[in-house]
């Protein structure tokens, strides 16, 4: 599929254009905040070609492309406005809030800037092993012109925080980079080099270094674009445009120097303080922690609120001994994935397992985990021990990062440190954690794919006549006109655990529910919200519209039966309002679930995609029937 045909399908399938917020791209997902997340087909977008996963985290409906998302992204930019200047779009009506907000916010601020800061920091680590080795010495003309370009992101990362906090919130990114400006002043870094005492009208100012550094600024701007929405809000159009900037900058650098850069320094180092001492207590149970838990923290998003402590960590004390484990992390789901590449009699599974190992060996996890291990669940359990063994041993070998730069084969240079102490030890740790994962991945085994079809084909093959004969199969119409959702995705444990019975979901299109089959009523919820109808061949059918509308108390509900009805297919049973009851704040996904699945070998979903009212839904295989009760 080409990249502008995958662009326009996922702005289609997330809600249109008109739905979108905003949307970033971090190394593989495309991160969009969407006014509406009921909008966006998750299940239709899951199926489409290109796309790896789906993931909604932190109030952002996240759409895996791997390795090419920098092409999808610039293709939705060329088919659509999305990627134009946001400041002026209508904002969601709800937030993420918790730590969720807090993931937001800060995988918004860095994830623009993951590329050039891997690019930077791959540099860095390429000089410092030159110098060491004696390539390159300090003092000559072309390492210190490398080295600038290698350094400049990190020296200035103030203005480049600046802009990306600012699109988060809405601010004036020039306004919000002047202020970044003037915490790298030349006269300023002057003074403080110094140690000369300064004051702001009688008021001490406590200089800090800022270069390098991550919260002051975020915090700065953060109250600027309040700031700067109040201004705008009461002065005249005539003279905002520059009278709020004005006020801006007389009010945000002496309060960013005053109050939020000592903060955000004391702050960053107190945090960058209590991990090097938790690696100081115990390098190896710490590192054998992060080892193992650093690809579960990405796939819950959660991982970002460590990134700044990374490069607080670099800027603090020139090196971090937190990140080198997580390395293990990843080198140990590359193994995992490799496995199941050598284990898999599929063709396809060993195709994108192949693949995908090449791809996460340098440091792109996401189709390895999103497509191979984690589906199989086997492969990523033995990934987390691989990455718990390889992380333990990168710990007590103290290895440190001296640059930033997502962990990879082209970023090992970053770990290569004056002497290369801590060096071998990384490069022990991943190999470990790869060939452990690799291992006990080939040994515990999974449910290979090819062994479904194999039992399928036989099913198919062998017993056709079997259950004509010996059993009273029932197929089930669809009550419901929409869009097929696997049960595993409704929000409500209930029924997506399984526990309620085996089945599907439909997101309506039209608010009607009619009879899947002949039957009778035998459940005819007083709410209205649901009913429970079963077939002359005794199956039971629950159809309940929508994820806690119990709440809702009848309203945007109609019944039009009573327990105890004859019904036959298509009659209609139920009417409700799909936009009241969104409106109202209520998913409108509705579950149909077989609720005696025990009493048949198998229920088989017939349909993918858009459904119409009574097309074939589910034909349940192997009934006991009313004559073998």
């Amino acid at each position: 599929m080409s990249q502008e045909k995958l662009a326009k399908e996922i702005v289609e399938l997330v809600g249109g254009e008109k739905n979108v917020v905003s949307l970033v791209h971090c190394a593989t997902r495309l991160r969009f905040v969407l006014k509406d997340d009921a909008k966006a087909d998750k299940a239709k977008l899951e199926k489409t070609e290109g796309i790896i996963a789906v993931k909604e985290n932190g109030g952002q409906f996240q759409v895996v492309v791997g390795n090419k998302v920098p092409e999808v992204y610039s293709a939705i930019g060329q088919i659509s406005n999305i990627l134009d200047d946001s400041s002026e779009k209508e904002q969601p009506k709800k937030s993420a809030k918790g730590l969720g907000g807090i993931i937001d916010v800060i995988s918004s601020i860095f994830a623009p800037l993951l590329g050039v800061m891997a690019g930077a920091g791959i540099l860095k680590g390429l000089l410092l092993i030159a110098s060491n080795v004696g390539w390159l010495e300090t003092t000559e003309t072309t390492y210190k012109i490398l080295f600038a370009a290698a350094d400049s992101l990190f020296y200035f990362l103030p203005l480049l925080l600046a802009v990306t906090t600012a699109r988060k919130f809405q601010g004036n990114m020039f306004v919000a980079m002047t202020i970044a400006g003037a915490l790298i002043y030349p006269s300023i870094v002057t003074l403080k080099a110094e140690g000369t005492p300064i004051d702001f009208f009688g008021i001490p100012v406590i200089l800090m270094n800022y270069s390098s550094t991550v919260i002051p600024i975020i915090l700065a701007v953060i109250v600027m674009s309040k700031l700067e929405k109040f201004f705008n809000k009461v002065l005249h159009e005539s003279v905002k445009n520059f009278v709020t900037p004005l006020f801006l900058l007389v009010i945000m650098v002496p309060l960013t120097l005053l109050v939020f850069g000592p903060f955000g320094v004391y702050v960053g180092n107190a945090i960058a303080s209590g991990l090097v001492a938790a690696f100081g207590f115990s390098p190896l149970l710490a590192g054998a922690v992060m080892g193992a838990s650093w690809q579960l923290l990405v796939i819950f998003g959660i991982h970002w609120g460590l990134i700044p402590v990374f490069i607080n960590n670099i800027a603090v004390y020139g090196r971090d001994g937190v990140k080198p484990a997580a390395t293990a992390s990843i080198f140990a789901q590359t193994g995992a994935a490799f496995g199941v590449m050598l284990k898999t009699k599929n063709k396809k599974l060993k195709t994108l397992a192949g693949s995908s190992t090449l791809t996460a060996l340098f440091g792109i996890t996401e189709p390895a985990i999103y497509g191979v291990t984690l589906p199989l669940k086997r492969p990523f359990i033995a990934g987390v021990i691989g990455g718990a063994v390889g992380g333990a041993i990168i710990g007590q070998a103290g290895t440190q990062a001296f640059a930033s730069g997502a962990p990879g084969l082209l970023t090992l240079p970053i770990f290569y440190g004056p002497g290369g102490e801590g060096f071998p030890g990384l490069i022990l740790g991943i190999c470990v954690s790869f060939v452990v994962a690799a291992a006990l991945t080939y040994i515990m085994g999974f449910k290979d794919p090819v062994e479904e079809e194999e039992k399928e084909k036989s099913t198919e093959t062998t017993k056709p006549s079997e259950r004509t004969a010996a059993s009273s199969d029932q197929e089930v119409l669809s009550p419901i006109e929409g869009t097929i959702v696997d049960l595993s995705d409704v929000p409500d444990p209930a029924f997506s655990s399984g526990a309620m019975g085996k089945g599907i979901a439909i997101e309506p299109a039209v608010g009607r529910v009619v009879a899947p089959f002949d039957g009778t009523i035998t459940v005819a919820f007083k709410k209205k919200h649901a009913l429970a109808v079963v077939s002359d061949t005794g199956a039971e059918i629950l159809v309940h519209v929508g994820v806690d509308t119990v709440k809702l108390d009848g309203q945007h509900f109609t019944s039009h039966i009573q327990e105890g009805d004859r019904v036959k297919a298509g009659d209609l049973l139920l009417e409700f309002d799909i936009a009241e009851i969104k409106a109202a704040g209520y998913h409108t996904v509705t579950p149909i679930i077989v609720t005696n699945s025990t009493d048949y070998e198998e229920v088989v979903p017939l349909i993918t995609g858009q459904v119409r009212v009574q097309e074939p839904l589910l034909t349940l295989y192997g009934g006991k029937g009313p004559e073998q009760e």
